[in-house]
């Protein structure tokens, strides 16, 4: 055989080994054009994990990223130091104030059903609300944080003890603002309080815990099995199944210092209800797909996700404010997303719709500040690819 005859042969065979491989590639797993994409992202991804992660200190984070129609997971860190246990995209956190968009879907829900209006007075659901200001403020503006209500369990010095039911409507009932320009509707004023006069609201007008509302309206319908709103139990923790307290993480200070143990649960609220929500990461990109108006699901739900989305006031040019949802822009990106922090619990959930685009981060460690850092790289980045 000649040399250029072998040479051809040689070729040829390495074409055919070359074609099996991507044939292989292609059948067994991911395209070159996914894989690529993937690695995109883990490229991305990766420091923004190691900067929320300390090197030489406790806790972790789990992350979500939507997009191209498919979500991927990435995961670092530990659920608890003592164990050694690695967190895992069904490892379950405390949302914190994540929880704010389920109970504004529960709201935009009804508004089109017909059941509820955001122009309703609160006071038409919780009639105990008879103060001259809590009287003028209304369920919309409770749902988009323009009520001007800001209570002692909104901002430091934070209280040294929890209000009761009683408590809080008389607190309402006497409500006055300190800024005399401040009235409903007219300023922005992030108020949890505020949502938990939602949360009241809502139970009042459908006879049902919010959990129960929550778990029939939006975690079924999108198949959430891993989110639950549990009640207190001694020493804040919460009540949960064993299955359950087996994957929460243990919660740890910005310092690295353990804060209760895995299941704890806060509030300044002394009454049913008043908890935080419990999720994964893999449940909550489900919700997000959702946002996104992806995937099969409830036309009505996926609906009433749109509408929570919907600009409720302008703050300036670059934000605003949604039904619990924050609107942004960053570098041109406009972002709508919901932040959540505790002392021992930091969370995320942002969207770009416009590039069906979605993110999600959960970790064991208090204002570490996710937000910051999606809105100001990650996003950003993401959207670019």
């Amino acid at each position: 055989m000649s040399w250029r005859i072998a040479w051809r042969v040689a070729a040829a065979a390495v074409a055919i080994i070359a074609t099996l491989a991507v044939a292989a590639r292609n059948s067994n797993g991911k395209p070159d054009m996914q894989a690529q994409m993937e690695a995109h992202v883990e490229r991305i991804i990766a420091p923004a994990m190691s900067e929320l992660v300390p090197k030489d200190g406790p806790g972790g984070v789990a992350v979500a990223v939507r997009m191209a129609g498919r979500t991927l997971y990435f995961n670092q860190g530990l659920t608890d130091q003592s164990t050694r246990q690695p967190i895992t995209s069904d490892s379950l956190f405390n949302l914190a104030s994540l929880r704010k968009p389920f109970e504004a879907v529960l709201v935009a829900q009804g508004v089109m059903r017909g059941e509820l209006s955001l122009d309703d007075p609160v006071n038409k659901y919780v009639g105990e609300l008879q103060g001259d200001y809590i009287r003028q403020v209304t369920i919309g503006e409770l749902a988009a944080h323009t009520s001007g209500l800001l209570l002692p369990t909104d901002h430091p010095p934070w209280p040294d003890t929890a209000y009761t039911l009683g408590e809080f409507l008389a607190m309402l009932n006497a409500f006055k603002p300190e800024d005399p320009g401040v009235a409903p509707g007219k300023q922005r004023i992030y108020t949890h309080a505020g949502y938990v006069l939602l949360q009241l609201a809502l139970e009042r007008r459908y006879g049902r815990p919010i959990s129960a509302l929550i778990e029939e309206h939006i975690l079924r319908p999108l198949g959430m099995n891993s989110t639950l709103v549990p009640e207190r139990g001694p020493d804040n923790h919460a009540v949960m199944s064993a299955e359950f307290l087996r994957r929460a993480v243990q919660g740890y200070s910005v310092d690295g210092m353990p804060i209760g143990g895995p299941g704890n649960q806060q509030s300044y609220f002394d009454f049913p209800g008043t908890g935080q929500m419990f999720s994964t990461a893999r449940d909550l990109a489900l919700f997000v797909v959702a946002a996104l108006n992806e995937g099969a699901g409830d036309p009505e739900l996926l609906k009433a996700l749109q509408l929570t989305q919907r600009l409720a006031f302008r703050i300036d040019d670059n934000n605003a404010q949604a039904m619990a949802w924050e609107i942004t822009n960053w570098g041109g990106v406009p972002v709508t997303d919901k932040p959540g922090g505790l002392n021992n619990a930091s969370a995320y959930m942002g969207l770009v719709p416009e590039h069906r685009l979605g993110l999600v981060i959960l970790s064991n460690r208090g204002d570490v500040y996710p937000f910051e850092l999606a809105r100001r790289s990650i996003l950003p980045a993401l959207a670019r690819l």
